[in-house]
């Protein structure tokens, strides 16, 4: 259910999940302060999921928990549920996850995904049932591992640092990617605690490793140039988060928007 699930269907479920976890930033004090957002997941309009998610910040310490549940048409096909959790410090430039943990079921299918990082580098990823990996599968290297981010924690950019164009290095427990951000100006949003300008940024999808080579979503994806991210700012928390996304499919537009930011 990380961003970064190298199958097209994998991808869209993980960016919501992924998207809706990093807009629940909250105000950063001594003290500690909790937090809810929430968001609605749409393919083609039409309702196919919810996600609610609880931030909590105790002076440079985060943690983010949250779930996501399938509704709509989507329940015809597979009923999904999921869970997600990441802790760590904050720093100048960035969230640095020390440990990001995500369980989902689909239908009769479900996985359990273990990261643990030190200082950006991740120091034991598991998951439970493993993959078996086919023959053109992409392998993840030692240094695929090095100077990462979570695909919770990484999508949060404190206020002062450029929100695009950036690179952000994702791992996921599985696989590695690029997500390239560019300049795409502002635009207007609002919504329940929240109205004012967002920053809005195309996304490339790079796969480094971690996926099956030559696998057609994979491909769709990577050649993608019209996928939006855009950010506001959360002002308590003097960060940017994301509070839409548009992420087109063969199936239609899939779009996560906040119908929560703050407040």
């Amino acid at each position: 259910m990380g961003v970064v699930r190298m199958n097209g269907r994998g991808f869209i479920a993980g960016a919501a999940m992924s998207l809706a976890l990093a807009g629940s930033a909250t105000p950063l004090s001594s003290a500690e302060i909790q937090h809810r957002t929430e968001y609605a997941i749409r393919l083609s309009g039409l309702p196919v999921a919810t996600a609610s998610f609880q931030s909590q910040f105790s002076g440079n310490r985060f943690s983010i928990s949250g779930s996501l549940h399938s509704a709509g048409l989507a329940d015809i096909f597979a009923r999904t549920k999921g869970t997600t959790s990441v802790s760590g410090t904050v720093s100048r430039d960035k969230l640095r996850a020390t440990s990001y943990s995500v369980t989902y079921q689909s239908g009769k299918r479900g996985r359990a995904i273990d990261v643990t990082f030190r200082n950006g580098n991740v120091v034991h990823a598991s998951m439970v049932p493993a993959r078996k990996k086919p023959d053109n599968w992409v392998p993840v290297s030692r240094a695929d591992m090095r100077a990462v981010l979570d695909p919770i924690s990484g999508l949060i950019i404190p206020a002062g640092n450029r929100v695009c164009p950036k690179t952000l290095p994702i791992f996921d427990g599985e696989s590695r990617l690029d997500l390239r951000l560019t300049s795409k100006g502002t635009k207007s949003y609002s919504t329940k605690g929240f109205e004012g300008e967002a920053i809005v940024c195309g996304i490339r999808f790079i796969p480094k490793s971690g996926y099956r080579k030559g696998r057609d979503d994979v491909e769709y994806l990577r050649r993608l140039k019209t996928m939006e991210i855009w950010f506001a700012k959360a002002e308590g928390a003097n960060v940017y988060a994301p509070v839409y996304v548009q992420i087109p499919t063969k199936l239609g537009p899939v779009t996560v928007s906040a119908t929560r930011f703050g407040g």
